[in-house]
Formats: C-alpha cells, sequence, structure tokens
C-alpha cells in the first residue's frame, strides 16, 4: 500500500512539473539562464512549490545526494573449445583453470564456495548441468578439483564437448564452536569425496543412510543421502528402568533370511529343519499375522512364529507364500 501511494504522488508530481514548463514556454522561458532571472517569490506565488523547486535546481541550490548501489558479483567462468572435445583430459585441465580463477577472485574478497555448478555444453546444442552441495564451503582448489574428478571419472557422452562453465555460490567462511561433548569430522570433503566414489562404484540406491519407512512391513526400510551431523535421537521424558531395559531379548536378524522345513501337528509347528540340524519344537507363540499395501496393488502378507528348540534357542520365523524362513534368533 506504501509503495502505491508514492508511486501515485510520484506521477502526480511529474505531471505539474510538466504543466509548468508549458506555462514557461508561453512566457518565453525557454533556458535555464531566463528562469534563474526570474523572481522567485512571484514564480512561486502564481505556479506553486514545484516551480520554485525547478528555480532553485536552475540556480544550482539543491542537492540530491548519490547512493552507490554495487551490483552483486558473479563468481562463474566459462570456456569455449575451439576443437570438439572427446576425452576427458582437455576437460579437465580447463577446470582446473577455472577453478583456480574462482578460488583467487573468492579469497580476494574474503569468501568461500558452498556451491559449485558444472555446465557442459554438446555439439547437438544440449546441455548437462550437476550442482555440487560442499560439505564444509571452502576455496582450496585442490579439493574441489577432486569432487569434480571423482564425479567426472564415470562421465559419459555421446556427443563432443564444445563448452564447459563453472558457477559458484559463494559465502562466509562457517565458524562453528562444538560443546564438551560433541565432535567434528577431521575432514568433511574427504567423507563426501568417499561417499562420491562409493556411488559410482555401487550406485546411488546402495550408498546413503537406512531410514526405516512409516509400515508394519519387516526391514521395510529406504536409503537416504548422508548427511553430516546426523540427526540426534529425540529425548526421552520417562526414566527408563534399566533393570528392564537389559532383561530385555533383542533379535539378531539374518539378512537374507534362512531357508527353514516347518512340519505342523494341529497347525502348530512341532519340527524344525534348517542347515544347522533338524530337532523338535519345545514351544512356540504365535502366529502374528501382518499385511499390509493391498490398496497398493502390492500386497504382502505373512505369518510369524516365535519358535523355542530343545537345545534353548529362540527363533523369529514367518511363513509366506514361498515356504518358510529364519528370520533371526533372540540374543
Amino acid at each position: 500500500m506504501g509503495a502505491g501511494k508514492k508511486s501515485r504522488q510520484t506521477g502526480k508530481h511529474a505531471v505539474r512539473v510538466g504543466q509548468i514548463l508549458r506555462i514557461l514556454r508561453k512566457w518565453g522561458i525557454r533556458t535555464l539562464g531566463e528562469l534563474a532571472r526570474l523572481d522567485p517569490e512571484k514564480l512561486a506565488a502564481r505556479l506553486g512549490a514545484e516551480a520554485f523547486g525547478l528555480w532553485e535546481r536552475a540556480q544550482g541550490r539543491s542537492t540530491r545526494l548519490l547512493k552507490l548501489v554495487q551490483p552483486p558479483e558473479s563468481f562463474g567462468e566459462s570456456f569455449e573449445f575451439e576443437h570438439e572435445v572427446e576425452t576427458i583430459e582437455p576437460l579437465l585441465f580447463i577446470l582446473r583453470r577455472q577453478l583456480e580463477q574462482l578460488s583467487r577472485r573468492l579469497n580476494g574478497v574474503y569468501l568461500v564456495a558452498r556451491e559449485l555448478t558444472l555446465r557442459i555444453s554438446f555439439t547437438n546444442k544440449q546441455h548437462y548441468e550437476r550442482c555440487f552441495q560442499i560439505p564444509q564451503p571452502t576455496h582450496q582448489v585442490d579439493l574441489l578439483f577432486r569432487m569434480l574428478h571423482t564425479h567426472l571419472e564415470n562421465f559419459q557422452s555421446d556427443h563432443p564437448i564444445m563448452a564447459v562453465s563453472l558457477q559458484a555460490q559463494p559465502t562466509r567462511a562457517a565458524q562453528q564452536q562444538f560443546g564438551l561433548f560433541e565432535t567434528a569430522l577431521r575432514d568433511p570433503n574427504q567423507l563426501y569425496e568417499t561417499l562420491a566414489r562409493l556411488t559410482g562404484l555401487l550406485g546411488r540406491e546402495r550408498v546413503g543412510t537406512p531410514i526405516l519407512q512409516d509400515t508394519h512391513r519387516p526391514d521395510a526400510f529406504a536409503m537416504e543421502p548422508f548427511a553430516w551431523p546426523c540427526p540426534s535421537p529425540p529425548q526421552e521424558t520417562e526414566k527408563i528402568d534399566r533393570s528392564r531395559a537389559n532383561a530385555r531379548a533383542a533379535l539378531r536378524r539374518f539378512r537374507p533370511g534362512r531357508a527353514a522345513s516347518v512340519l505342523r501337528e494341529k497347525n502348530r509347528p512341532v519340527h524344525l529343519g534348517r542347515a544347522e540340524g533338524n530337532g523338535p519344537i519345545a514351544a512356540q507363540k504365535g502366529p502374528y499375522r501382518a499385511s499390509g499395501h493391498w490398496w497398493e496393488g502390492q500386497e504382502w502378507k505373512r505369518e510369524e512364529w516365535d519358535l523355542q528348540m530343545t537345545d534353548g534357542a529362540i527363533l523369529r520365523c514367518h511363513e509366506n507364500s514361498e515356504g518358510w524362513e529364519i528370520d533371526g534368533i533372540y540374543d
């Protein structure tokens, strides 16, 4: 609302000044010298305060301070090859030079790079763009170059390269004071470089942090990109009974599950066959039935049992459409 009101006032002022200038032309006033020789009091009485302001400007008495506005500095480097590039060596050579230029410019204004954007142009007018998040912002050329080199080791293109550019997002160097019992990574960039190499060897879906999914399906998890620092677990408000906590049994899962064969009697397991040997079942608890995802067309269901063998071992087993499997053993 304030900006709109100010804009309307500026427009009215411009219209008023235009009317005054037309009146001055009718009076025969066409130069600044002729306007400056007029009596300011009589001019203001006839044409108002806007005319007096024009007279002051003609006299050179009004001043307007200049505001220095510096455009935001862009930290980018680009290079166009004279001939088509089909190998990685010339590309890495140019990227190294571009990083040196960017590092020198960032260091000159006491900034570091928090993000790098690599853009590669091909002869078929297509482009490849990749954004690199830098774990610990820096302007060190060796660290930044290793990050690009690791990514380009597995880079493949069907067309020759014509141009390459790098764009850096600047920021101030982070200063963080850790608590007494907090630990910091010795070299976050080296950690993420190792993760990038593992991703190139194993695939993106095999490297990261396992996160449990919101489902009752056993062992259902998804892989998310690794992040440091890891989120701290929520603080429990209730006081834990250590004697009861130590008495709980922990299930040591087998991944993948181990095949087994089960004999039933009156619809309850009585004998278990496994790779370690066969034997009767001394006691059992179950079945614990679970199912889900029937609404998505990927229905699953299983029937779980806790089986105690005669030698005292307690196993978690389940039955599905393919047979029986041993999920783990209780410690």
